[in-house]
């Protein structure tokens, strides 16, 4: 593991949702970022960060997703630093729970939502991804998921060597202590950052959320933690995880198998 890139600076963007609105929760988002210090690598906001939790994306236009991703391309070149998020994302006649990870020269890559969350219909409204994504981003090997994929560790397993597991996600409050737990246990068990990003209040069909956006480090030691709407900045230290790693030799013990599709 190379040390060559010391550290990430990042920035968790917890915030209240405007219900199906994607133009107006831009322009807050906008106003948001404004908030952030120099020297930020990389910004993380929720799951469906323009239109809260909805299982109907056919009450937007199917260009949204295209105006939004847009939208991150020209806040990651005026912020110089990476955008995360999720959204409705319309393409070949159907909808996914679509995460970009949008870099400052607008290059992107994308990962769907593999776990949909039948509880909600998710399911039969969004199509469910195949593909875990890495990205390498500033010295370090970055796996971004969403919300539902929390619960099933052997999607997140570290098979990979990456160094930053991220969720971003809309938790609902009644079941906050898995989120807590379930975040705590996947930095643990792949000795890795765990980053998750949530969203505050109550959106329109009554679901209410408290946040709890945090960072962990490879030990679980919590080192950013939030219930109230607000930009959070934290930083990783490259030095840090390869310390753990080495010390720790935990990963090497890993049992052998693959996952099927």
């Amino acid at each position: 593991m190379s040390t060559k890139n010391e550290t990430l600076h990042i920035a968790l963007v917890q915030d209240h949702l405007v219900w199906e609105n994607p133009q107006a929760n831009r322009d807050h988002f906008t106003e948001q970022l404004q908030k952030l210090t120099d020297g930020i690598d990389l910004i993380l906001l929720p799951e469906m960060f323009t239109t809260g939790f909805t299982m109907h994306p056919e009450n937007i236009s199917n260009r949204q997703g295209h105006l939004t991703l847009e939208w991150m391309q020209q806040m990651a070149s005026d912020k110089k630093a990476a955008i995360v998020g999720s959204m409705p994302f319309f393409e070949k006649g159907t909808f996914t729970n679509r995460l970009f990870f949008v870099k400052p020269d607008g290059d992107y890559d994308f990962y769907d939502k593999r776990h949909t969350f039948t509880l909600a219909g998710e399911d039969k409204v969004y199509k469910a991804g195949t593909k875990k994504l890495l990205v390498e981003y500033k010295g370090f090997r970055i796996c971004p998921l969403i919300c539902y994929d929390l619960r099933f560790p052997v999607w997140a397993r570290n098979t990979e060597d990456y160094d930053v597991l991220i969720y971003v996600a809309n938790w609902p409050k009644p079941r906050i202590v898995a989120w807590d737990t379930l975040l705590k246990a996947r930095a643990i068990e792949n000795m890795c950052y765990c980053i998750g990003v949530n969203r505050v209040g109550t959106d329109a069909v009554g679901h209410e959320y408290s946040g709890h956006s945090a960072v962990y480090d490879g030990l679980g030691t919590p080192l950013l933690f939030s219930q109230e709407a607000g930009v959070y900045e934290e930083t990783l230290h490259k030095k840090h995880l390869v310390s753990i790693r080495e010390q720790l030799r935990f990963l090497d013990d890993r049992d052998s198998f693959s996952l099927k599709s």
